[in-house]
């Protein structure tokens, strides 16, 4: 699936067209960057953690380190599947989120097989105050972060569908999880993933600037979420908006950098959101 991001601009003219008009004024230029981590602390984000209350960051699993934003286990005995999510406090609909992460240490006891170097960037989330108790994840779209094992092939930027559903060439996708085209990125390295959100019509997951899965769609559906309260899973409602949340599943990982391009002043201009996303994804990381 090896598309550039701009046919996403001619899939989503339609959408584009019928939008309802936006007061902001938007210029050519590229938007300012919204640090959704600030590099100091996470006191805009609530953490959510299985088997704790919404708010409760269990064992300070979500921290501030070094200017880096981690997630640890060491006030674990057992991982016990406590899988836990750290909402930004704010909802977003038409964006592009950046992050740059990288997995380091080992899984902490007991973890699941699959969850080895296993995060994720959760979109389109649903409110952290409406989440159980015992609720597994929040009902999202994942953009699932994978590590490789220094030898494998071991795809990232995945989608993963706790309690969702999307559409890929016109046809519902239901299966929980689909891998992306990327290669797999080994070791300790630092990973820069982008997620271009656009409401409900399309969203891309892109690596070096190339994207390596699109759908569109997003909605509520399927299964692979327990615990949660059914008023929250209207099936097949459409997800124009959302909270962001980041993951924790067993293994650690550091976010350096968590920011966000808010899009919806150029929702009905084609032409300039055309060109604000090639100067956005065309930049060179420095890392």
């Amino acid at each position: 699936m090896k598309i550039t991001f701009l046919s996403v601009l001619a899939a989503s003219t339609i959408f584009l067209a019928c939008a309802t008009k936006t007061n902001t004024t938007s210029t050519a230029g590229k938007p300012k960057a919204i640090q959704l981590f600030n590099g100091k602390d996470i006191k805009n984000w609530t953490p959510k953690i299985r088997l704790h209350e919404t708010g409760d960051n269990y064992a300070n699993t979500f921290r501030v380190e070094d200017g880096l934003l981690k997630v640890r286990y060491d006030g674990y005995d057992e991982f016990n599947q406590q899988y836990g999510h750290l909402a930004y406090n704010t909802p977003y609909s038409y964006y592009l989120l950046r992050l740059e992460y990288r997995f380091v240490d080992e899984q902490t006891k007991g973890g699941e097989d699959w969850a080895w170097r296993n995060s994720g960037a959760m979109l389109h989330g649903q409110d952290p105050k409406t989440m159980l108790k015992d609720q597994d994840f929040p009902i999202s779209i994942e953009g699932q972060l994978l590590g490789g094992n220094g030898t494998d092939a071991r795809t990232t930027s995945n989608l993963c569908t706790p309690g969702t559903n999307v559409v890929i060439q016109e046809k519902l996708f239901t299966p929980h999880c689909l891998s992306s085209t990327s290669k797999t990125y080994h070791g300790d390295q630092w990973v820069t993933a982008d997620f271009l959100v656009l409401g409900d019509s399309i969203i891309q997951h892109i690596l070096d600037g190339q994207v390596v899965l699109e759908y569109n769609k997003p909605q509520v559906g399927g299964g692979s979420v327990e615990n949660y309260d059914p008023n929250q899973k209207p099936d097949g409602k459409l997800l124009d908006s959302g909270f962001i949340y980041l993951q924790s599943e067993s293994h650690p990982i550091d976010f350096r950098k968590v920011e966000l391009y808010d899009l919806s002043p150029y929702k009905n201009q084609k032409a300039t959101l055309e060109k604000v996303l090639s100067t956005l994804l065309n930049e060179k990381t420095r890392l």
